[in-house]
């Protein structure tokens, strides 16, 4: 059987999809954040010694409240840690090895960006601070071949006794996000 090559061409065409514009033509992200969600840009300073990065400095102004708590997680390679959210604080991530996938969903019913769902990938090759707003749910998945590490300045420190998160599943319909079948987590 023989396929006429137009034909065949015209179907290709008629099946694929067009790219959609990701950037302006600064090569500046349009994708939109869930309000009060907002990203800064961090400075590694390489010399022959090795590298020294900021990754946190109150003088940016970046966010307004004082570093009070600090810890890091690690997610394996092939698995997510979400939904998470919080309703009294902010996170604060910085990314430091690896590649993630942020999913963030704007759950809040009083926010201009209610019901935003907004994918993140975040690079140790560029570096910044994220912060994640009360109220946005997120999920962590770790994309890369390595693992994971990012560091969080929370804006209020963990609570033991009556901690601020509450928890979905990762594959759940309460938000519309779809994780691959193959991504473990919880």
């Amino acid at each position: 059987m023989t396929t006429d090559p137009k034909i065949l061409e015209e179907t290709l065409y008629q099946a694929s999809l067009r790219d959609q514009q990701t950037v302006d033509g600064k090569g500046q992200p349009l994708r939109r954040l869930p309000h009060g969600a907002t990203l800064k840009d961090l400075i590694v300073h390489t010399d022959e010694r090795g590298e020294v990065m900021e990754m946190m400095d109150l003088r940016w102004q970046w966010n307004a409240d004082p570093v009070v708590f600090c810890y890091y997680f690690t997610i394996r390679p092939g698995w997510a840690k979400g939904w998470g959210m919080h309703l009294k604080h902010e996170d604060r991530y910085c990314l430091l090895r690896g590649k993630c996938k942020l999913v963030l969903y704007d759950a809040r019913a009083d926010s201009p960006t209610h019901g935003l769902l907004t994918e993140l990938f975040i690079s140790e090759k560029r570096p910044q601070l994220i912060n994640i707003p009360a109220g946005v749910w997120h999920a962590d998945e770790n994309v890369g071949e390595g693992e994971l590490l990012v560091v969080n300045y929370p804006t209020i420190p963990y609570d033991h006794a009556d901690p601020d998160k509450y928890r979905l599943p990762l594959h759940t319909d309460l938000i519309p996000y779809q994780f691959s079948a193959t991504v473990h987590g919880g």
